[in-house]
């Protein structure tokens, strides 16, 4: 029986007051624990009225816009029903583009996290297709596609739909900008004729009802009024890293943005703590704030960012739930979030209380159909931000040294030093002040350069200028000390040849600080549990070391050992890659 007006019940549903939560919907426990973890406790319109509906395998048409949460509407409660135990797929999503193929092949993927098993392949033109053959073989549950490469495979016969419960048309109203209304239908003609069909649109068009009314039997009809965004306040940037390294950018960011504080979003609790004990390497006092951390601890970290006791944390989306600190100036999304509701969670946390807000959103070639999803949910454009170049780093670096050296003039008493100025002029006749006084400045900002270090693009093996003086350390020329056995102490480090099954690790402990071979593998083996025998090569050097150290290490120890000390000093232990 088709749908018509007549004979489907339709509604029209604005946002709720009291919001219902997942768990309340009937859904698998698997399914609300991931959905917890991601911090998504209650639903939003679309998924309120859609989830029951699609959870009774009843036919769905739904008009929301983008940003209103629909992909959570149809993935969740599909997901709640897939056996794993058969490999032909039982969903299938048809969308107008590759890269909304992606995205929702990882919302899928997201929510599935917990189901043992569960398959996800997106299918879409420009991927080689010996990469979806494999895949296929393998099996896929669900498999999300564009029309032209999802036929391509119907006609190979390399995508069996005999076992297909149900269909999904998303932005069914794109697909028919872009032509596809034709595909779709010889799509629809080549599935089982039990199944169940979502529509999703955000308007209406004659040609979309043509095909509800064709396709769909005994439908609900959904409406959800779109609600307004208030993001005048927050000016919006985003960064297109086209392969050079994210982490260099957001250093460099740092460095030259004036903020007052900043919250960083990564998607997983390894990211937070890695790219926390990197930037507190560069120097900025920064926490990490992920599901793991007490609610006392939590709430310590959030007391330090209002006291100014930290500037900067790197949270989770679950993690950043409530977070409401005036002083957060700056939000940076690292990792682009699975959906635009998301988006409009994480920089809602700046721009409070009549302060202005800065948002910068980190954005690969493959998540450009997302950014422009998110344009159309905060309903502004955003604007592509330039990354702060190698000059203009350096010359606020100089600036800030500058101002510091005079501030330190005016304000210390130099006659001590003064003298060993003029005790040198009167001993090195050859010496000018000038020279002088550029040792000093070389001296003083040796461990914190004042040139910038380039960013490399790992895809094109471009990079910018490089304007860097040579490192301290390794210019060459210095005479070596001799080798003893496998334990070596250089002034000057050269190539290092790994050996078989074992990994290269730099610890910021040197022959200055008075450490030894000997005490090294101490450390290591007490601390990481390392065996003494199974450390490979030692190299010392002024300032570092460097050691072998055999592959699969855990992350437990490596974390260990970059917390330990040796010689009263921090190791930092960093990979050599």
């Amino acid at each position: 029986m088709s749908w018509s007006s007549n004979d489907a019940s339709a509604s029209s549903v604005s946002p709720s007051a009291n919001p219902t939560s997942f768990k309340s919907l009937g859904l698998r426990p698997e399914i609300t624990e991931v959905l917890e973890s991601l911090g998504y406790k209650e639903a939003t319109p679309i998924q309120e009225k859609a989830i029951p509906v699609i959870l009774e395998g009843r036919d769905l048409l739904g008009q929301a816009q983008t940003g209103t949460g629909k992909t959570g509407a149809f993935a969740i409660p599909l997901l709640n029903s897939i056996n794993v135990n058969t490999k032909l797929p039982q969903v299938l999503v048809l969308v107008p583009t590759r890269e909304l193929a992606v995205q929702v092949s990882e919302a899928f993927q997201a929510y599935a996290a917990k189901l043992k098993g569960l398959r996800v392949v997106p299918i879409y033109g420009g991927q080689s297709m010996p990469t979806q053959l494999q895949a296929l073989r393998k099996g896929a549950h669900v498999v999300v596609g564009t029309p032209g490469r999802i036929m391509d495979h119907l006609r190979r016969s390399t995508l069996q739909l005999s076992d297909l419960k149900s269909l999904v048309l998303d932005e069914a109203d794109e697909m028919l900008k872009m032509g596809f209304i034709e595909d779709i239908e010889w799509i629809l003609e080549h599935t089982p004729m039990e199944k169940q069909v979502a529509l999703f649109s955000a308007t209406m068009p004659s040609a979309i009802r043509k095909v509800a009314d064709t396709y769909l039997k005994n439908s609900e009809e959904i409406t959800i009024q779109s609600r307004t965004r208030t993001v005048e306040s927050i000016e919006q940037k985003y960064w297109f890293a086209s392969g050079a390294g994210k982490t260099d950018a957001l250093v460099r960011i740092l460095e030259f943005e004036q903020f007052d504080a900043a919250i960083i979003f990564v998607r997983t609790k390894n990211a937070t703590l890695e790219l926390a004990e990197r930037l507190e390497a560069e120097g900025h006092a920064c926490a990490a704030m992920n599901g793991d951390l007490t609610q006392d601890l939590r709430e310590r970290t959030i007391n330090r960012l209002k006291d100014g006791g930290i500037d900067i944390i790197v949270a989770t989306d679950v993690a950043a739930r409530g977070l409401d600190v005036e002083r957060i100036s700056h939000v940076f999304n690292y990792d682009i979030p699975f959906d635009t509701e998301a988006y409009v969670h994480r920089i809602g946390r700046t721009g409070r209380a009549g302060r202005k807000g800065t948002a910068i959103l980190f954005v690969s070639s493959r998540e450009r159909g997302m950014l422009r999803s998110i344009e159309k949910a905060t309903r502004q454009p955003i604007k592509e931000f330039q990354l702060p170049s190698v000059k203009d780093v350096t010359s606020k670096r100089i600036e800030v040294f500058k101002k510091q050296l005079m501030a330190t003039m005016r304000q210390e008493n130099l006659s001590f030093y003064a003298d060993i100025i003029h005790q040198l002029l009167e001993e090195e006749e050859t010496a000018s002040i000038e020279e002088i006084a550029a040792g000093l400045c070389f001296l003083a900002q040796k461990e914190s350069p004042l040139v910038v270090k380039e960013i490399k693009s790992k895809k094109k093996g471009k990079s910018e200028r490089d304007h860097r003086e040579p490192p301290s350390g390794r210019r060459g020329g210095g005479r070596r000390e001799r080798r003893r056995d496998r334990h070596t102490s250089r002034a000057e480090p050269r190539g290092r040849n790994t050996e078989a099954g074992m990994r290269s690790y730099r610890i910021e402990v040197g022959r200055r600080h008075g450490v030894n071979p000997g005490s090294i593998v101490a450390t290591i083996a007490e601390k990481a549990g390392i065996q003494g025998k199974r450390i490979g090569r030692i190299e010392l050097y002024d300032k570092y070391s460097t050691v072998d150290l055999p592959e699969g290490m855990s992350r437990n120890a490596f974390h260990v050992l970059k917390r330990a000390y040796l010689s009263n000093r921090p190791m930092k232990i960093s990979e050599v890659k």
